[in-house]
C-alpha cells in the first residue's frame, strides 16, 4: 500500500492530499529515511511525522484497504 493511502486509512493524518503535501515537504520518514508519498509501507515499518514542533512516531501493525474509524488504531502502535 502506498504511504499517503496508509496515512489517510490509518487516520494518522486526516486527508491523502495532506499526507501527500506533508511527504512533498519531507515531513514524513520510513524507517529513518524521507519518504515519498508513493512509497510502499509494509507491517514493521517505522512511520515518523513531524507536526510543527511535535513529532509522531509509530510502527505499522496492520495493512488493510478500508477500515471501520474505531478499528483504524489497530492499524498501528505509537513508540
Amino acid at each position: 500500500m502506498r504511504l499517503d493511502k496508509y496515512l489517510k486509512v490509518s487516520r494518522l493524518i486526516k486527508r491523502r492530499t495532506i499526507a501527500n503535501e506533508a511527504c512533498d515537504a519531507g515531513r514524513v520518514s520510513l524507517n529513518g529515511k524521507p519518504a515519498k508519498a508513493g512509497t510502499e509501507v509494509k507491517v514493521g515499518d517505522i512511520i515518523e511525522i513531524s507536526f510543527g514542533d511535535r513529532n509522531v512516531r509509530a510502527e505499522i501493525t496492520k495493512i488493510a484497504g478500508t477500515v471501520k474509524k474505531d478499528e483504524a488504531s489497530e492499524m498501528f502502535r505509537y513508540l
